[in-house]
């Protein structure tokens, strides 16, 4: 194969970033857009010695999972839907089987487990308007107008599109009356290559409870021209709670400034999720798809089995989203998040909802946690801190070593993961698992329909050495031969990586 070669190929597989993959002679070639099942007209883009990237020229035979008409014009050419020209059922097989594929390969789990252990993957009964958040981009058309939608694939090239299918209705109409205001005031968009303008992006959060709506200006200076006619019109849409600037002057591609100002309305607004209501500031993470949220926060209630007695370490919380959903059915939870307005905004939920037993610290979870059961144990004459479940809720690079070590020290029962990442998921599974642990239940939660991006949840339990050593010796008693005694020994515990320790006991 080379570089700009016409070919044919029928797309027989999927890669985990949504793109089709195709083969020829045995040579792979990645082709994003394609559908599994597409026979297709591609031209190669880079050809390496086994593989190649390829460009979708035209569809020949569609895929029976290819959607005639997708809902959002520029699903193909936007960055952010990258599987929005699939079947939604064919788009929750493909997460279902990342996971799972990425539990197998990574975490060493046998398939025939997994089988056993894995529901269902929890799906949409309507995978659009979905997402309480957006942060729109602002930039300049071909004819020196501020335009604002979303950036194509790859690029930081704006498609102008003020009505994305993912999010709320009202953001296209808080958007237009943001470039209204622009184009009537002569304030001018962002430009990153010359560091010039003044608006950089537009973050919108809706309340899907309250129906309370935010808008927060990001802007490169200190202050935006005329602000209080822009404040006087937005005020008007119904919901509106909070108006809001962040300045960011940085050359950075972080999008919100450290602080923010109010220029109209609170500093946050509210929302639920089931019982427990949150107040969100701009600078708060919260999940943007309520509705699968509480999906989620119920199924990791559920995995933690709470019979309120239990000591709960809620790490990577956030403010206190799941956290104050395990503190309503145990007795302490203790939350650690290195944001600090998130850890403030954690403190407020809990009292807003008149939670007493929740306590959250500020740093990052693989220093508090460590530091805290060293400093445990120098307290109490090395006494080892304790707990009976941990929830962890990482960021994509999933959790490090040494946190995960703390935890396995801590000896706690149930290991609840929450993860966005499923590779490194399985890469801490793999950990966990030869440290004396097992998965229970798994289950992937589609927070972001239309694009490559899964939830996942893992429960591991501890297993307990001590049952089975006794079970065994019991059967020692019995007229058994060592070899007889061990084969059953191993079909009561299945776990590839048992610690030797152990083993020398039964020999014993």
């Amino acid at each position: 194969m080379q570089k700009n070669d016409l070919v044919t190929v029928e797309i027989v597989d999927m890669g985990t970033n949504g793109e089709g993959i195709g083969k020829i002679d045995g040579y792979t070639l990645f082709i994003k857009d394609a559908v599994i099942g597409d026979v297709a007209e591609v031209k190669i883009m880079k050809a390496k010695k086994n593989y190649g990237y390829a460009r979708l020229m035209s569809v020949i035979k569609p895929s029976e999972y290819r959607v005639k008409s997708p809902v959002c014009p520029f699903a193909r050419k936007c960055g952010g839907c990258q599987i929005q020209e699939m079947e939604y059922e064919r788009q929750l097989q493909f997460k279902e089987d990342k996971v799972k594929g990425n539990l197998i390969r990574i975490g060493g789990i046998k398939e025939e487990r997994l089988l056993e252990v894995m529901e269902p993957i929890i799906g949409m009964e309507y995978p659009f308007a979905y997402r309480n958040k957006a942060q729109f981009p602002f930039g300049t058309d071909k004819n020196g107008r501020p335009v604002t939608g979303f950036y194509a694939g790859r690029t930081h090239d704006i498609i102008a599109n003020t009505d994305c299918a993912l999010g709320v209705s009202v953001n296209k109409k808080i958007l237009d009356i943001v470039l209204g205001f622009m184009k009537d005031n002569g304030i001018h968009s962002y430009d990153e290559k010359s560091g010039k303008g003044l608006i950089r992006h537009v973050l919108i959060r809706y309340g899907f409870v309250t129906k309370e709506i935010m808008v927060c200006m990001v802007i490169n200076g200190r202050q935006i021209p005329h602000v209080s006619a822009l404040v006087e019109v937005l005020k008007e849409v119904e919901g509106m709670t909070s108006i809001t600037v962040s300045p960011n002057t940085r050359r950075t591609n972080v999008i919100m400034g450290d602080r923010y100002e109010v220029l109209w309305g609170e500093p946050f607004i509210t929302d639920y999720i089931g019982e427990v209501k949150y107040q969100i500031s701009p600078l708060s993470f919260y999940q943007v798809n309520p509705v699968q949220t509480e999906k989620l926060y119920r199924l990791a209630l559920d995995y933690a089995e709470l019979k309120g007695e239990e000591t709960v370490w809620d790490l990577y919380c956030g403010i206190g989203t799941i956290s104050l959903f395990l503190a309503k059915k145990a007795k302490q939870v203790y939350g650690v998040e290195i944001v600090p307005q998130a850890v403030e905004d954690a403190r407020n939920n809990a009292e807003i909802n008149g939670i007493v037993n929740a306590e959250f610290f500020e740093g990052k979870a693989e220093e508090v946690l460590p530091e805290y059961y060293r400093r445990y144990a120098e307290e109490h004459g090395g006494e080892k801190a304790y707990a009976d479940v941990v929830v962890v809720d990482p960021p994509r690079k999933g959790c490090e070593e040494r946190l995960l070590r703390t935890i396995v020290e801590m000896e706690a029962e149930r290991i609840v993961y929450v993860s966005c990442d499923s590779a490194t998921l399985a890469r801490d599974v793999k950990y966990l698992r030869g440290e004396g642990y097992e998965v229970e239940r798994v289950r992937a939660v589609d927070q972001f329909p239309h694009t490559v991006h899964v939830e996942s949840i893992v429960l591991l339990s501890k297993l307990h050495t001590k049952q089975s050593i006794e079970a065994e010796l019991e059967m020692s008693e019995m007229d058994l031969t060592v070899a007889e005694s061990k084969a059953i020994y191993d079909n009561l515990i299945s776990v590839p990586s048992f610690k030797t320790k152990s083993k020398r006991k039964i020999r014993e």
